[in-house]
């Protein structure tokens, strides 16, 4: 095949096009469990496919509902945190929680205040999730399985007549992105993917601060997740069940958690919302330490001898993507080397420019970072309404300080009020094939992928995000004591 992968891709279709007045979209799935990809080959295979919009799902107020009904899907450390979270929220109710262990859906239930939250168990197989979906006494499915399971789970779920929340990546190839879009669109049930770095409290300052013109014109965007987890979750036992995260880490090659860095700065630059996501070129180094340290601990421990000698994802990968209005972003990835946390989390305009980390976080209008005073002035300015509402009793309840309340409070609200919610299914299906794409771009030593457009054009038209609560906020919460 030619080097020159645009023109494949469009002479495919693969890019995108406009035929009679519909918007064509080719999928393809850009994974594959051989990591030596020879080169022109797509992983995966090509996934023909015609997608024209059904319904418009951005902006998109589903019927008012006065009490949330929700079931849990997987509840390890992170579910069960989610569990714990909801039941502070007032017009909640949760009825239903599974997970393939009864020991793990039990321990979830045993954290809830019985006079308010009596949910079924559902436990012991592992298409059990499937009966919970199927109830006709729910309005949400709230889901943080393994990542195999969030586009399965989510679809099941809103063709059973529910709303869907998923955890991050939200799919795991670009037909799954695909599936999840059209579900949305055909039974109008909202899918949200858990991005929770949306609701971080710097994020959400400068995203205000972005909407009102601060930074003038969105140039450019640096983020990622840089996370050292060797020991808390990587090489855990009991962390994640039958350690699938390691063996993601061991057949895929690219950046396989691009959303915490992204979804905000899509956010701050419209994206789906007035610009697209163009293309993109990634590339990833070797593995330098988890091929060793699986050999290292094989050695000493029978548990790790199926993980000893394989080829494992590359310490670090970087991204770079271009959207339609020439704007830039780059994205990196590291969860195993040694380094200090960071999301980089940059943003750069025409007018000012902030970056989170290292922290704090900094503000710029000229060549140096405000002072103390100056960005606290900027910050009474620019804090937005969410945060004057519940903020600090978002800390109070914790998860990441506070951001993973911040999400939740502002779904069940939007969901109450009958208000479109700030991240929807397009947002979902475009931040996770981002991680997707780059596999196939850094399987064939970095060449140029075209991303689908999974708005199918309405992005032109499509209005951003409102975080100014000029509705809603109605929703109140229940007696939380400080932590």
């Amino acid at each position: 095949m030619k080097k020159n992968r645009r023109d494949f891709f469009r002479l495919t279709g693969l890019a995108g096009m406009g035929l009679a007045g519909s918007s064509v979209l080719q999928a393809f799935s850009p994974r594959s469990e051989n990591s030596d990809t020879p080169d022109g080959d797509i992983p995966g295979g090509v996934a023909k496919k015609q997608h024209v919009q059904k319904f418009n799902m951005s902006g998109y107020a589903a019927p008012k509902l006065d009490i949330v009904r929700i079931g849990f899907i997987g509840v390890g450390s992170r579910g069960t945190e989610a569990v714990e979270r909801m039941s502070k929220i007032e017009g909640v109710e949760i009825r239903a929680i599974c997970d393939k262990r009864p020991e793990a859906a039990n321990a979830a239930k045993k954290k809830l205040d019985s006079t308010v939250h009596n949910p079924e168990i559902y436990a012991g197989s592992e298409e059990i999730w499937k009966k919970l979906c199927e109830r006709d006494d729910l309005d949400l499915v709230y889901t943080a399985t393994p990542w195999d399971l969030h586009t399965p789970i989510a679809v099941y779920a809103m063709d059973h007549g529910k709303h869907a929340a998923i955890e991050v990546p939200g799919a795991q190839s670009i037909e799954q992105c695909w599936q999840l879009v059209e579900t949305s669109e055909r039974t109008r049930k909202h899918c949200m993917m858990l991005e929770n770095c949306c609701y971080d409290f710097f994020e959400l300052l400068t995203l205000n601060m972005a909407r009102q013109g601060f930074f003038g014109e969105i140039v450019h965007c640096d983020c990622g997740y840089l996370h050292d987890l060797n020991e808390e979750i990587i090489w855990s036992k009991n962390r994640f069940v039958d350690m699938w995260q390691l063996k993601q880490l061991g057949k895929r090659k690219g950046n396989l958690y691009p959303t915490h860095g992204l979804g905000p700065v899509c956010q701050v630059m419209n994206i789906n919302r007035g610009d697209k996501l163009d293309y993109m070129v990634s590339l990833s180094g070797n593995d330098f330490l988890l091929g060793e340290k699986a050999k290292k601990l094989a050695a000493s421990d029978d548990f790790y001898k199926p993980y000893a000698g394989k080829a494992y994802n590359g310490n670090m990968n970087t991204s770079l993507i271009r959207t339609e209005k020439g704007r830039t972003i780059m994205l990196q990835y590291d969860i195993s080397s040694p380094r200090p946390y960071t999301r980089i989390q940059m943003i750069s305009g025409t007018k000012a420019t902030s970056l989170k980390y290292p922290l704090p976080g900094r503000i710029s209008k000229g060549d140096a970072w405000a002072t103390d005073e100056e960005y606290k002035v900027l910050e009474e300015k620019y804090t937005p309404a969410i945060i004057l509402k519940i903020g600090e009793m978002a800390k109070q309840v914790g998860g990441h300080g506070g951001m993973d309340f911040l999400m939740d409070w502002r779904l069940i609200d939007c969901l109450r009020n009958g208000l479109p919610l700030d991240e929807d299914v397009y947002d979902a299906a475009l931040w996770s094939s981002v991680g997707l794409l780059s596999e196939w771009s850094v399987a064939n030593r970095s060449a140029t992928v075209d991303i689908p457009d999974f708005t199918c054009g309405s992005y032109k038209t499509n209005s951003p995000i409102d975080i100014s609560m000029s509705k809603g906020g109605t929703t109140r919460i229940r007696n939380v004591q400080n932590r």
